[in-house]
């Protein structure tokens, strides 16, 4: 009786156990499928939409990612503009690591504005989400290279 015992917990282990790798490889691959961060365009301006369709955050709502390459002594202005929802923006080194997060603009509205100063070359990563989680709907951004103002000539 023991022998069968073992027998059967053996037969039963190997389903399961094919089952559970083939689940997590599937969720690999649906996830790599997920991810596809756009590249801004030229003029380095895009109207959007926030959705559920996006990457989710983990604590609540969605993200939307955007890539630009930037240049050491680059500083740049990002916007982030909604009608629909509380936006707030974030700016990523190359390695994923946060440089700058900004919810609410200086201008007392719910939307964003981030300035930063680029340190090092690399492909960017400038994320749009809404506050807490809450909302979606179409975003306007808009990423600035802001360049020192040259003095006054008389």
């Amino acid at each position: 009786m023991k022998l069968l015992t073992q027998a059967l917990k053996g037969i039963l282990l190997i389903p399961a156990a094919l089952f559970t790798v083939s689940l997590t490889v599937s969720r690999v691959n649906a996830q790599s499928q997920i991810y596809s961060p756009v590249s801004l365009p030229d003029n380095q301006e895009i109207t959007d939409s926030l959705s559920s369709q996006d990457i989710p955050t983990g604590f609540g709502g969605f993200a939307r990612d955007y890539t630009i390459e930037l240049k050491s002594g680059d500083q740049v202005a990002i916007d982030v503009i909604s009608n629909e929802f509380d936006t707030l923006v974030s700016l990523m080194t190359p390695d994923g690591a946060t440089i700058g997060e900004n919810d609410d603009g200086p201008d007392g509205t719910t939307n964003s504005l981030l300035f930063a100063r680029i340190t090092e070359a690399g492909l960017y990563t400038v994320r749009v989400r809404s506050y807490a989680g809450q909302g979606e709907g179409e975003f306007l951004l808009k990423l600035a290279r802001l360049r020192p103002v040259n003095e006054v000539r008389p």
